[in-house]
């Protein structure tokens, strides 16, 4: 009697010679039933894990192989698409990315400029270092000398005018 490492060696290598040999056209087959690549990757690697839990399969020759395996991955297909999964999830289509038009950045970073030139000079360095600059508010503190606290009442206040300033413009929702 082998043994059954002898018994799981040739069970892989005939296993390994079934995915060779079927798994390209068993996957354009489940493409054609599903229209979905990833899916037909998943699909086909199922119907190979089944046929790996499954080695009588194997013993009963190639044809019967392919036509066991085809068979399991058009149920799988049919599954799939009744299971609650498929009738809950909604395709979701992925948006085109946008180009920002260059004439709408310069409008932008003018608008912006205006309205912080409206701002108090105090107001305006912190926004001006903390947003465009990076600095955290520790270092904001210890470069102005003033305590953390007062760097945070300015930056609120500072956007606060800010968003009134644009609000005014007609440039943001009230």
């Amino acid at each position: 009697m082998p043994s059954r490492c002898a018994i799981n060696e040739t069970h892989t290598a005939l296993l390994q010679a079934v995915h060779d040999q079927h798994a390209p056209a068993l996957w354009r087959y489940v493409r054609r039933l599903t229209g979905d690549d990833q899916l037909a990757q998943d699909v086909v690697q199922e119907s190979l894990l089944r046929l790996w839990n499954s080695p009588s399969v194997l013993d009963q020759g190639e044809p019967a192989s392919r036509a066991w395996l085809f068979t399991v991955a058009r149920n799988v297909v049919i599954d799939e698409r009744r299971s609650a999964r498929s009738r809950r999830e909604v395709p979701s289509c992925v948006p085109e990315v946008t180009r920002s038009d260059p004439i709408d950045s310069a409008l932008d970073a003018w608008v912006i400029t205006d309205v912080l030139t409206q701002l108090t000079e105090d107001h305006r360095t912190v926004i001006v270092r903390a947003y465009y600059m990076g600095q955290s508010v520790a270092e904001l503190a210890e470069e102005l000398e003033v305590p953390e606290g007062t760097v945070r009442s300015r930056l609120f206040y500072g956007l606060r005018a800010l968003r009134l300033a644009l609000q005014e413009r007609g440039l943001t929702r009230r």
